[in-house]
């Protein structure tokens, strides 16, 4: 068992390199199915999901050439086969996105029940909503998605819900439908905005992408032959932005938008942290203990649910009362429970959770309950005095390209270690 063993407290000085942005690689590569040829996809994330992404799309007869380790080749000339590993797809949430794009390549696919972190209930309904109004048959049973399509054929869908997952499927499903497809009330997400540029790339005729209205107009294929560079992650950058603050430090990020951190930017100046914008990177930097603030959590541009648990940290030690609301997802605050164990003052009820600042964090063994609470937990390590180990790591890895390697760079004590 490997877990991270952090010795704190140590304010956190220097510049980061932020990688590739997760929720964007792992749309991107279900969406080379649609192209019947060769393409190059750079600033990859080096982090789990994206190999197993890679392995998914080699059982289906892609051809993958790696050229660095955030740099692929891909061949999708001959798929040849529509039933995905059940074992691979139920590891991560985004294997979702196979179904819109080998429904839109091959008419079929089944793939098992998406996983990923355990949030509460996720359930796909606006996915297949959207799947069945373009023409397609689904069923979900015994752990797996099966969808069937004789022609895809373009509509006009209404998300119930704001749903960046639907959002992406019901693109994908559509780009080689035949006639029109508007999908109202789409979500407004970087990463759903860096997809649809990936697929005008490979030759989809994808308008509105980054609003609440987005227009598809079917193509008979995408050609491919061209190279794609995925967007920065905007979580990433977050995540390092609230470690400055959490810990009193001072951190230059390079390779970031900052247009997409609006939201995280106003947050830290509320709570007295300092933000210099430089266009493709920011410094943040804080010299006090961070003051209460209120937060909600909200779908793109709003707060992301993404970057609540390291939030979390940084109010955990602030001065003041502060509360968050969670709007997206009804489980999100499990690790309030790991930061209680290190000192912190947190009451979470339902989508609610309370925090009462204290002046300092104590080490303690805790588990990284999901993927951006492992992150908050080396957030909350960095900033404790003593030593904490972190387990579970495999959340973490998830999403985090060379989380203690980055880290260390800006001065934590901070090593992997194997039990």
């Amino acid at each position: 068992m490997e877990k991270l063993v952090v010795k704190g407290p140590t304010p956190l000085k220097g510049e980061v390199t932020i990688s590739g942005a997760k929720n964007a690689a792992v749309a991107i590569l279900p969406a080379t199915l649609l192209i019947d040829g060769v393409c190059t996809i750079e600033n990859l994330p080096n982090i789990s999901d994206i190999k197993i992404s890679c392995e998914i799309l080699e059982k289906l007869g892609a051809k993958i050439t790696w050229n660095n380790k955030n740099s692929i080749t891909i061949d999708t000339t001959n798929i040849n086969t529509t039933k995905a590993p059940l074992d691979l797809t139920s590891k991560f949430r985004a294997s979702y996105y196979l179904i819109g794009a080998m429904l839109s390549r091959k008419g079929e696919i089944e793939v098992g029940m998406p996983g990923g972190c355990k949030l509460g209930a996720r359930p796909i309904d606006q996915h297949i909503k959207g799947f069945e109004r373009l023409g397609a048959t689904v069923t979900v049973e015994k752990g797996r998605i099966s969808a069937k399509a004789k022609k895809l054929t373009g509509t006009s869908i209404y998300m119930d819900i704001v749903s960046v997952g639907a959002t992406i499927n019901v693109m994908l499903s559509a780009v080689l439908a035949k006639g029109t497809t508007t999908i109202d009330n789409a979500a407004k997400e970087p990463h759903i905005v860096d997809v649809a540029n990936f697929l005008n790339t490979m030759g989809a005729d994808i308008r509105g992408a980054g609003t609440d209205m987005i227009k598809i107009n079917g193509v008979e294929k995408l050609s491919g032959n061209a190279t794609y560079s995925v967007v920065p992650d905007q979580i990433e950058a977050g995540t390092f932005m609230l470690a400055a603050v959490a810990t009193k430090g001072d951190i230059t990020l390079k390779n970031c938008i900052t247009k997409h951190l609006e939201s995280i930017t106003a947050k830290i100046i509320e709570v007295g942290g300092k933000v210099e914008d430089n266009g493709d990177s920011i410094r943040v930097w804080c010299n006090q203990r961070p003051q209460k603030a209120n937060i909600k959590t909200l779908p793109y541009p709003g707060f992301p649910t993404d970057l609540q648990p390291q939030m979390g940290v940084v109010l955990s030690i602030a001065d003041g009362a502060s509360i968050i609301n969670e709007s997206i997802w009804e489980s999100r605050f499990q690790y309030t429970d790991e930061l209680n164990k290190m000192g912190a003052k947190i009451t979470a009820q339902g989508k609610t959770a309370f925090f009462e600042g204290v002046k300092k964090l104590s080490g303690a063994p805790v588990y990284s309950t999901d993927l951006r609470a492992g992150a908050a937990l080396v957030i909350a390590g960095t900033v404790a005095n003593g030593s904490t180990e972190i387990y579970n790591l495999e959340h973490i890895d998830r999403g985090y390209e060379n989380i203690e390697e980055k880290f260390r760079k800006l001065g934590a004590k901070i090593e992997r270690v194997t039990e």
